[in-house]
């Protein structure tokens, strides 16, 4: 006689969000089923939400439920956390862990039917569940799509944070446009110049610093006749989406078609600070398990309630979104970045999460309002897009004890690379910047030698893996940063110690040579900080007619305190050998910063250099 047998075949990520559609499922099962298994062979993760939830099935279930084609990665989690003992666990022969395959239209759809009236973004203008996102978003492509945009049209995007943006950004993924992500403090004549390299030909814009007046910004836009952009379309702050939803009903059908979501469907262009802006074409595969390794190194669940502080044009902040997205978790948009506005959002929001740079979170803790008290729901925050110092990650841990702070690796181009271990210890925090994420590998290479360095030899550091760019937008193979054997040559220098930990050593074009002698700045830069009075410092080399070039340092003092140049260099010549002690020394009100929240070097570098042309 045949066995009564029901197979369940759940999705890629076994977690918070799963556990109900897991129980319904089984809720509908005949009392008389002899075998319920459970198959695994789309699952890449499970959680600790996931955990429970088939231990909770097992007791229900007993010997009729059985867990088969378990991937060796998946089979790790169960076995670390002992309930490989508890469960019957069956390994797919030559299984592995698969990753996300979603497109973004798939992805907010889904949303959509897994947890529909559940708050997506909290914002100044109120509450935003997924199925708002979703309904505003399908309406705003229908008007997009009037103005001619459709697959694989160019679009740009413009505009400080806002829940606009998201629901724009969604809507051009519905209709397979590539969305470019401008920074918002962009003038005119920028977005002209990055139009042309990447054949823009229209131009979504919100709140921008540098838009005075809305016609008369987009009429200087016009006037370039050598410009593609041919058309406008204002997500800003005055139009509320939510007034538009009673026409969902009339385009809820449309936009059915799928999309590839290994299609390029992002643009993001690298800074500019070190010469022409370049375009860089991402997938939604590429961001979608870029995120899910954040997801994994946070340990990030539906209930985390995430302060988005970074410019949405910046990848970390992709993925800080995208990865609350896959959960399902809430991210919280503040009205600005102002120190005292962030204090008053995270103690009144409880938020959980806060991925941020040094810069910000120094100008956070040095609020005169500031107190360890507003921060305490704050259980990690991610370091990246420019190195903490260990003086300034003490300096943070002191101040928020509660938090977990995590060093992350990466680029325009890949990210994240690597990142530091939820419990690591804060050797590794301030020393390194992690392991590889998942499926990501890293190697050192010699360019002189043309070889791989050994462990603790440091060198250029090489990446490949699945958020690896397809590439930069229409630039010439020779100058594709991709090598012939698919690693991306990242112009940075570091090495990998014996634990597999990557540390960074500084950049290929920010080595100071001076007189045959090889200069980190980072190495500078990490002894300055530790200076109790300095808040802020930049190294880097000017030209110089004996040595070639010399050092110099750009620093900002901490509030209240006098620069005094002989108390540094004293200090200094303790701390360096006597060629690395910055020659020059210029003291700064502020430092230039770029939109990213990184500091501008290559301003800061012009002035410093106009300084010493005007002395000398």
């Amino acid at each position: 006689m045949e066995e009564k047998k029901v197979t369940l075949y759940l999705e890629e990520r076994v977690g918070a969000a799963a556990a109900p559609v897991i129980r319904e499922k089984l809720q509908q099962i005949p009392d008389d089923t002899e075998s319920i298994v459970l198959d695994f062979s789309n699952v890449y993760n499970i959680t600790s939400a996931g955990l429970r939830e088939l231990l909770i099935c097992r007791k229900k279930f007993g010997d009729k439920l059985k867990i088969e084609n378990v991937s060796e990665e998946v089979y790790k989690i169960f076995e670390i956390t002992g309930f490989s003992e508890l469960l019957p666990i069956h390994i797919a022969e030559g299984a592995v862990m698969k990753n996300i395959y979603l497109s973004f239209k798939a992805l907010i759809k889904k949303r959509n039917s897994d947890f529909p009236d559940r708050p997506a973004v909290i914002c100044p203008s109120g509450t935003y569940t997924w199925a708002d996102i979703h309904k505003t978003s399908q309406v705003v492509a229908s008007e997009l799509e009037q103005k001619g945009i459709g697959i694989g049209t160019h679009v740009a995007m413009c505009g400080v944070n806002s829940i606009n943006w998201i629901i724009t950004f969604f809507a051009l993924q519905k209709l397979g446009a590539i969305a470019v992500l401008l920074n918002a403090n962009m003038k005119a004549e920028e977005i002209v110049n990055v139009a042309k390299i990447g054949d823009i030909t229209h131009l979504c814009y919100g709140q921008m610093p540098e838009m005075k007046d809305e016609e008369a910004f987009k009429d200087c836009i016009s006037a370039d006749t050598s410009c593609p952009i041919k058309s406008f379309y204002s997500f800003r702050d005055e139009r509320d989406f939510r007034e538009i939803m009673d026409r969902y009903d009339s385009v809820k059908d449309e936009y059915r078609s799928s999309i590839d979501p290994d299609f390029p469907c992002v643009m993001l262009f690298t800074s500019g600070s070190t010469g022409k802006p370049k375009g860089v074409l991402l997938s939604a595969y590429n961001l979608l398990n870029a995120s899910d390794a954040f997801v994994q190194a946070l340990h990030m669940q539906s209930d985390d309630r995430t302060c988005l502080i970074l410019p949405l044009f910046h990848i970390l902040a992709q993925v800080t979104f995208l990865a609350g997205a896959l959960v399902g978790a809430v991210t919280i948009i503040p009205k600005d970045i102002r120190t005292s506005t962030l204090l008053s959002v995270i103690e009144m929001e409880k938020c959980t999460i806060m991925n941020s740079v040094p810069t910000m979170l120094l100008a956070l803790l040095n609020n005169k309002d500031f107190v360890s008290e507003k921060v305490s729901s704050l259980r990690c925050t991610v370091i990246a897009g420019a190195a903490a110092t260990p003086a300034q990650i003490k300096l943070f841990k002191e101040k928020m004890p509660q938090n977990h702070f995590m060093g992350a690796y990466g680029l325009s181009e890949m990210a994240p690379v690597s990142m530091t271990l939820y419990e690591d210890t804060e050797e590794h925090i301030t020393g390194t910047v992690g392991k590889p994420v998942r499926n990501i590998e890293i190697k050192i290479f010699n360019n002189e030698k043309n070889a791989d360095c050994a462990v603790g030899e440091s060198g250029e550091i090489l990446v490949q893996g699945y958020n690896l760019m397809a590439g930069y937008y229409k630039v010439a193979p020779d100058q594709q940063s991709i090598d012939e054997e698919g690693y991306l040559r990242t112009g940075d220098l570091g090495y990998l110690d014996a634990e597999g930990y990557l540390h960074l050593s500084g950049r290929l074009k920010e080595l100071i040579i001076r007189g045959g002698e090889n200069i980190m700045p980072l190495e500078i830069e990490e002894a300055v900080s530790s200076i109790p009075e300095i808040d802020m410092v930049r190294v880097f080399g000017v030209p110089d007619s004996f040595f070639g070039e010399e050092v110099c340092a750009c620093i900002k003092m901490k509030d209240g305190n006098e620069f005094n140049e002989e108390q540094v260099r004293g200090i200094l010549s303790g701390k360096l050998s006597k060629f690395k002690v910055p020659k020059y020394i210029f003291c700064y009100d502020e430092l230039p910063m770029l939109g990213s929240g990184k500091i501008d070097t290559v301003t800061l570098k012009r002035d410093a250099v106009g300084k010493l042309m005007l002395n000398s």
